[in-house]
């Protein structure tokens, strides 16, 4: 249900923009990002409670991991397929299986729409990323897709062979340019695991620096691939709000109540960002937002004031 409605969403958003030309449809950024978010947990009965790595502590914990899909649109994200992930290892579903799976799934969703969504970039960090991966994402029809790269992965270039941590020491990068506003570098890479493609070195401040791999059908110019990146910012903003305004560590529901309670945290996202589109709230951020939502005594008055009883709320 979580997925019919988000994507009735993302459709409306993406329907107008269409019509209009090559260089409108490039400046709303429009992206498929993937990326997953760990949540610590403690409890033992809690479902798909397993030992994940997690990024914010820098180590193994115990907790939920959720992989998401997010559609970016004019700097807004809408959330997508949204899974927690089962056991992994031998015998299990991994990560790789279960996003083919949530790809194919919402092509095939948005082909009932009219929408061709591999047309759309994709986005992802290289957490479970491979050579095989690629294959079956060209499969599924996607041709662009930009990867952000491991230190400890190996490249040839210009004859000598290192990890890429060596690299991005090594690599003198150019100073920004049209379209790019970091200093960065594109440079073609030979890598034992993906063959040839094209590196794309950045730095965001003065002492730390990025690549990313363009796994994508062709070749992408510098500026291409750091506009497509940009656009995976939304996703690492959608894990914070759910986390930190949402609170959706708080859920402690077991079984199928699970995905029940993610679908109302979803759902009061979607309408935060609704409100925020109207003039009356689009100076508030969506904390500010959700404190007058909390303040409110009649829900029903306030959606009836300020969307005209566009839903059912019975």
């Amino acid at each position: 249900m979580l997925l019919r409605f988000m994507v009735k969403q993302a459709a409306e958003q993406r329907k107008p923009v269409l019509s209009k030309s090559a260089a409108t449809r490039s400046r709303a950024g429009m992206t498929l990002s993937i990326d997953n978010s760990v949540m610590d947990r403690f409890g033992k009965l809690l479902r798909c409670t397993w030992n994940w790595y997690s990024g914010r502590y820098h180590k193994v914990i115990r907790g939920q991991d959720l992989l998401g899909i997010v559609f970016t649109i004019n700097h807004i994200a809408f959330p997508l397929p949204l899974l927690f992930c089962p056991k992994q290892g031998r015998y299990h579903t991994n990560k790789a299986d279960l996003l083919i799976f949530m790809l194919t799934q919402l092509k095939d969703d948005f082909d009932r729409e009219g929408i061709d969504i591999t047309q759309l970039p994709l986005t992802m960090d290289s957490a479970f990323v491979s050579q095989e991966l690629r294959q079956r994402l060209h499969q599924l029809g996607f041709t662009q897709i930009i990867i952000a790269g491991k230190g400890n992965y190996v490249f040839t270039i210009h004859g000598k062979k290192q990890a890429a941590l060596a690299w991005k020491k090594a690599l003198i990068l150019q100073t920004p340019t049209w379209g790019i506003d970091v200093p960065s570098r594109r440079i073609w890479g030979q890598s034992p695991t993906f063959g040839s493609l094209i590196l794309f070195f950045f730095r965001k401040s003065t002492t730390r620096s990025y690549y990313l791999m363009n796994f994508s059908q062709e070749a992408l110019r510098g500026a291409e691939i750091w506009h497509i990146w940009r656009q995976h910012h939304g996703i690492e903003c959608f894990w914070k709000m759910l986390k930190s305004i949402f609170h959706m560590r708080s859920m402690q529901l077991q079984g199928d109540g699970l995905y029940t309670a993610l679908l109302i945290k979803v759902l009061a996202y979607v309408l935060a960002l609704r409100l925020q589109a109207h003039r009356a709230f689009s100076k508030l951020t969506l904390t500010q937002i959700m404190r007058q939502l909390s303040r409110e005594e009649d829900l029903r008055d306030f959606l009836t004031t300020h969307f005209h009883d566009p839903f059912s709320i019975t």
